[in-house]
């Protein structure tokens, strides 16, 4: 029987390009797509597929919730996290979580079947340069979570977005959420680690590997 797949991402043809690529296997077979939150919780338990792929930006709740709700009514989900978030704090974020795979979308298409595959098969898949990353982290026992985890998880997808030196306005359009959201959760960011300027924040995330050097 073929691998039964699961697309979720906030753009059709994004979902699009994911299908045709997989398509090409006969092994995998696309039985459901979500563009949110709450449809990729919904239609998960309607299609039950063997591989969820989750995008952590997607309007509502956001990706790690989408794990931990998931998780929490079915502990046997396989989520494959493919994500434009290459910090490493993220992928420990989704991996404790439950995620059982984390691949950045700047990684060689190919790796997305291989690692719907193997996680299919009850392995885990985490691309390599953010693997070896967190093996270096927890070797030297460095972790920016010691300061970073009072933040909630939308809480840190903005953190990380703002240190890059995204605007407001450029953060509300990646996560759907109005510009006054955006602000507010800067201003209870700040509040929280204690800082009072972006360039802190950036700071802050360099000083605790959020960007991997």
């Amino acid at each position: 029987m073929p691998i039964r797949v699961m697309l979720v991402d906030d753009h059709a043809v994004v979902r699009a390009g994911y299908r045709f690529l997989l398509d090409q296997f006969p092994e995998i077979q696309i039985v459901a797509e979500a563009g949110d939150s709450h449809d990729a919780y919904h239609a998960y338990f309607k299609h039950r597929p063997d591989v969820m792929v989750l995008d952590l930006s997607i309007p509502g709740a956001g990706g790690l919730a989408v794990i931990r709700r998931l998780l929490a009514r079915d502990p046997d989900a396989k989520i494959l996290i493919f994500t434009m978030h290459q910090e490493t704090l993220y992928a420990k974020r989704a991996l404790e979580a439950g995620a059982k795979g984390y691949i950045p979308k700047n990684a060689d298409p190919e790796i997305l079947p291989e690692a719907i595959l193997k996680i299919a098969r009850g392995q885990s898949y985490v691309v390599d340069a953010i693997a070896q990353q967190l093996v270096a982290q927890y070797a030297s026992g460095a972790s920016g979570e010691t300061l970073l985890g009072c933040l909630s998880n939308r809480e840190f997808e903005i953190f990380c977005l703002a240190a890059r030196g995204l605007t407001t306005h450029k953060i509300a359009e990646k996560l759907h959420i109005s510009n006054k959201t955006v602000a507010n959760y800067i201003t209870q960011i700040k509040r929280k680690l204690e800082v009072d300027t972006l360039a802190e924040l950036t700071r802050l995330a360099y000083l605790h590997d959020v960007f991997d050097k």
